[in-house]
């Protein structure tokens, strides 16, 4: 139900406008919002014009008009003045509130259908005739972002969203937990991959210099139906925790570029831990220090190059060929053949993971 301050804010613009006191009663007679000093209109008339068939009714220097919601009596309007222009104060007062009222309940219901929607509680069936019934088109390409933050501080990334994002461009935020909110993209027919990318910089730039926020975000693929914008959620949640898992040090996660991480995230651990025995035996890289991480990421990000690796990393060649030497003495995996690198790389993977179910106790 609409909220008694947001009636009384609507009622005190309406007395600077029209200098006419107004007052709003619910069903047994008492104040919702008033502009009125004191109440001076008895609970009894109010009760008594409750029953009453008629939508309005005069009793002295008040006019007494009901407030409806689709044939339903939710409040009375009273306006304090002789006269028409009293009236049809009131008659105004009373269609701006009905209209704020309709506009709450399809907010409310719209968060609600796409919360169901998302966890998939909806009959597709019901999916088109709620759309319907909601102004929410049914056939439009759509993304799913998630924005996860630590602390959803008083509801502040979701209102930066809803500032960010207009529900007249189709755009919807929701949530259906304390620490991430949703927003559902609707996209133009010609978006490319780069401009979901570019959504996302600018929701992380946004979150980090209105709020000190520092956020991560996902999403999914691009959907053309309704029906399917909960396979875009599951994504983006995948997308979520792979990013965690394995690429922790960036901010943005892509469902479509998580790669072997994706494939890693799906595998049992029965298998995980099998497999691990099998490359490491008693020897599972679970710590490595930060200088052999950096000298094995940077050296498979340059496709196993030695040369550019060292100049990347100023060091000699000789240098980073020992670190790489000291991996082969504890793994017996020499990382300058493909195959072995390709094995270790994965191993490290699985190795993350493992470390990531542990912490999580999954």
């Amino acid at each position: 139900m609409i909220t008694s301050q947001i009636i009384q804010n609507s009622i005190d613009e309406l007395k600077l406008i029209t200098r006419v006191d107004l007052g709003v009663y619910d069903l047994n007679g008492q104040v919702v919002a008033s502009t009125m000093e004191g109440s001076d209109v008895d609970n009894s008339l109010i009760r008594s014009f409750v029953n009453s068939p008629a939508d309005s009714q005069v009793v002295g220097a008040h006019h007494l008009l009901k407030i409806l919601d689709e044939g339903e009596l939710l409040y009375i309007l009273v306006a304090r003045g002789m006269g028409e222009d009293a009236y049809m104060v009131a008659k105004i007062a009373v269609s701006q509130l009905q209209h704020l009222v309709v506009a709450y309940k399809e907010r409310v219901d719209r968060n609600n259908f796409f919360q169901n929607l998302l966890l998939d509680n909806l009959l597709l069936v019901d999916i088109y005739n709620r759309a319907k019934k909601l102004h929410i088109e049914a056939t439009c390409p759509r993304a799913v972002f998630l924005v996860e933050t630590k602390v959803e501080k008083d509801g502040i990334v979701t209102e930066l969203l809803k500032g960010m994002f207009s529900t007249q461009a189709g755009d919807y935020v929701t949530a259906v937990d304390e620490t991430s909110v949703i927003l559902i993209k609707a996209l133009d027919e010609e978006s490319l991959p780069e401009t979901l990318e570019e959504v996302a910089e600018t929701i992380v730039g946004m979150m980090n210099a209105e709020a000190m926020l520092n956020v991560r975000v996902a999403y999914g693929t691009v959907v053309q139906e309704l029906k399917d914008v909960s396979k875009s959620y599951k994504e983006a949640k995948m997308a979520l925790d792979v990013g965690k898992i394995f690429y922790a040090e960036k901010s943005i996660a892509a469902y479509s570029t998580l790669g072997i991480g994706r494939l890693i995230y799906q595998l049992p651990v029965n298998l995980c831990k099998i497999f691990i025995e099998e490359i490491f035996g008693d020897n599972v890289p679970y710590d490595l220090d930060e200088e052999t991480l950096t000298t094995l990421n940077k050296f498979f990000e340059n496709n196993l190059n030695v040369s550019e690796t060292s100049r990347q990393l100023f060091v000699h060649r000789n240098t980073l060929v020992y670190r790489l030497e000291k991996v082969q003495k504890s793994t017996g995996l020499d990382l300058r053949s493909f195959d072995d690198a390709l094995t270790f790389k994965i191993a490290l993977m699985v190795v993350n993971y493992m470390k990531y179910l542990d912490t999580n106790e999954f």
